[in-house]
């Protein structure tokens, strides 16, 4: 495998290209081609369905955001097996990230519920298992281009990881599909035509399948009639077309759309896209496709910039992990490079959170003033320029990024994002700034994050600039109580002389360190089917009384904070109502992963560590009473775990138990009621040991 010196900014390309695909298709997926001639005619960019919101998440881009964890938990070799775990360990049960329309209905619902149930991975999306027509939908491609990234210039290896994945939830042409676009993505790294792509992609499918023939009938339509896309879609339709194929959205149609996007787009990163959307049918997937091939196979230079400014590098997500539902694409490419780190040899990794060291990228920050105007915003030699028409004495200007999104900020939400604040109480952010030599001497910096949940800035003090030079800040976000941190940034402000015009530079902005904080619940809200701050695995997890309530069957529980958090002690207060397992969580990792303690049957409380099942592995005895109100307190610090309860009354229990192992050095905090339990949650508080 031979990997291109600008590998990581290639991948940036292909997952930009990706995301304005699905963005672009989004509004007209399921339409026809007649629909949109007849109701939009050309459609050569973005509709305005969204205008003013942010970008909803979509399954195209929020799966493969959970597939691609597979290969940094397990390692780059990870099995379809492992593949299977980790969409068990990262995706709520039923809801959020795939389309749950049933089972036998929804190939990827159908393929969950097997896996959910004990059957491993293949067979769990076999056509042995569950039938022709459910296994051989598009799921198979639409999640296929991140395993070209991963394998580049190395198309049989794409082709290989793709099967593993697609063999997960699909079958037949299912597996096809995502080992043709897998390759056709690998081998984008050094070659741009879309003809010798596409016979890439054919040598890694078998030649007989009804996949190759759709192919092979696309490019002998293209080799007669080069010029004429529209008469290329007459002929896919009359011969391929939706009435030929069973199922809700087969792959078949779809992959001939791609085929024929591809050949007709010439090269040509917007008319590529435009063809394959105005083609209709699963115009999100197609058109998503079509642009992670072509973004890798051009480059950012080859997408142009009318794409990209809606976008801002902005991309929510939908998983069990809240903090990764809001992401920006270049934090997608270093998450692929950072896999790829053996290979690359790349100094500057890890980089910060958020860097601009890719070409025209912006990190999804804006700008706004108070008595100062930042009149645009670009990538100028690696940096984030704001450009400045004039700030006042006594005004200021805002550079920033979003930490959280409320979901009626979102275009939609059928997916179900949930996110948890980026940045916690507690937590130190440092970042580089620079104003033009040409700035006047009266120009102080700080940066600041802002509480949604009571409407406050929180600020560092502020230092004065020296025009011309780059400047560190620093500021550790002091603890706070019922907080929604949902911006952070820099703020300029002028203590003189009017700045008539001007510029001023963000080379990077990162944070990290431990949390401190408190949440009495009593500011949050519903959202996304549980509350705000928090994702949930399972349950009935709602506010209710003035506190957070958790109940239902099974193993309900519902997590926040960050996954990259290490030593920290939690607290919470709750009340038993019903059942006999009343639990709080360290170091989760996903819903098969974690160390809980709590309130357990005939009079305990215990230690639990799950890996894909809960095992107890320690206890002590602790009469509790349903209706009363308990303490729970849980030291975690490396391997060791040290607990406490305390009752309304003062009686306390301590426990304390290592884990030889060592299996979970970081994770989220998590709450939890089991098996018909009902668990009334007042307070949690997170602090650093």
């Amino acid at each position: 495998m031979t990997l291109p010196q600008d590998y990581d900014h290639r991948v940036y390309a292909g997952w930009l290209g990706k995301c304005i695909g699905v963005r672009f298709g989004a509004p007209v997926e399921g339409w026809t081609y007649e629909d949109i001639r007849d109701n939009l005619g050309e459609l050569t960019t973005y509709v305005r369905e969204d205008q003013g919101k942010i970008f909803k998440p979509d399954d195209d881009t929020a799966v493969p955001l959970v597939l691609i964890r597979a290969l940094e938990d397990y390692g780059r070799s990870a099995s379809a097996e492992q593949i299977g775990s980790t969409i068990l360990n990262y995706i709520g049960d039923q809801h959020g990230t795939f389309w749950w329309g049933g089972y036998g209905v929804s190939t990827e619902h159908t393929a969950y519920l097997n896996l959910a149930s004990g059957i491993p991975a293949p067979r769990s999306g076999s056509i042995q298992q569950n039938g022709a027509v459910v296994a051989e939908q598009i799921g198979g491609q639409i999640f296929s281009d991140i395993w070209g990234w991963v394998a580049p210039n190395d198309p049989a290896r794409a082709a290989d990881l793709a099967e593993k994945a697609s063999s997960v939830t699909h079958d037949g042409n299912g597996i096809y599909g995502g080992r043709f676009i897998a390759a056709l993505v690998s081998a984008a790294f050094s070659e741009r035509d879309p003809l010798k792509l596409i016979q890439t992609g054919l040598a890694q499918i078998p030649t007989g399948s009804e996949y190759a023939r759709v192919v092979n009938a696309v490019l002998d339509f293209h080799r007669e009639n080069p010029a004429d896309w529209h008469a290329a879609y007459a002929h896919l339709k009359a011969n391929f077309g939706y009435d030929r194929y069973p199922g809700i959205v087969h792959i078949i149609p779809n992959a001939g759309v791609v085929v024929l996007g591809l050949l007709y787009g010439g090269g040509d990163f917007s008319r590529t896209l435009q063809i394959t959307n105005r083609c209709g049918w699963d115009t999100d997937c197609n058109v998503g496709n079509v642009g992670a091939i072509m973004g890798t196979a051009l480059g950012v230079d080859g997408i142009d910039e009318s794409w990209r400014i809606p976008m801002n590098d902005v991309l929510v997500a939908s998983s069990l992990i809240g903090t990764r539902n809001l992401l920006t694409i270049p934090q997608v490419a270093d998450l692929f490079a950072s896999i790829m780190v053996p290979k690359l040899h790349m100094a500057e990794l890890p980089r910060p959170r958020y860097h601009f060291l890719y070409s025209g990228s912006t990190n999804g920050f804006s700008a706004r003033g108070e008595r100062g105007r930042a009149i645009h915003l670009d990538n100028h030699e690696q940096t984030l320029r704001t450009s400045i028409r004039k700030l006042n004495k006594k005004g200021d200007i805002r550079i920033f990024t979003r930490t959280y999104f409320r979901p009626s900020e979102l275009s939609g939400n059928f997916y179900e994002a949930c996110f948890t604040p980026l940045i916690t109480p507690g937590e130190v952010i440092w970042a580089y700034v620079r104003i033009d030599a040409n700035a006047p001497a009266t120009i102080q910096a700080a940066l600041y994050v802002y509480d949604d949940n009571h409407g406050v800035t929180h600020q560092a003090q502020a230092i004065l600039l020296t025009p011309g030079d780059w400047e560190s800040l620093l500021f550790q976000v002091p603890p706070l109580k019922d907080a929604c941190l949902s911006e952070v940034g820099v703020v300029l402000r002028n203590t003189g002389e009017v700045w008539e015009t001007g510029s001023a530079q963000l080379r990077s902005l990162t944070w990290m360190g431990e949390p401190d904080y408190e949440t009495t619940f009593a500011l949050e809200r519903p959202e996304s089917g549980g509350i705000s701050q928090w994702t949930r695995l399972r349950g009935y997890w709602r506010l209710e009384d003035g506190a957070y309530h958790g109940s239902g069957v099974g193993e309900c529980e519902s997590y926040s904070g960050n996954i990259g958090w290490a030593d920290y002690t939690l607290e919470a207060t709750l009340v038993p109502l019903i059942g006999d397992y009343h639990n709080i969580h360290v170091r989760v990792r996903g819903a098969h992963k974690s160390y809980a303690f709590g309130l357990a049957p005939e009079g305990s409380i215990a230690f639990y560590k799950k890996e894909k099942t809960y095992q107890q592995v320690a206890s002590a005895p602790f009469v509790w009473t349903h209706g009363e109100r308990y303490h729970l307190r849980i030291d975690a610090k490396e391997r060791n775990f040290a607990a406490v309860v305390t009752a309304s009354d003062g009686t306390t229990q301590t426990l304390k138990w290592a884990d030889s192992r060592y299996s979970y050095q970081q994770g989220q905090i998590g709450l939890s009621t089991w098996h018909g339990g009902h668990t009334r949650f007042e307070l949690v508080r997170v602090k650093r040991l």
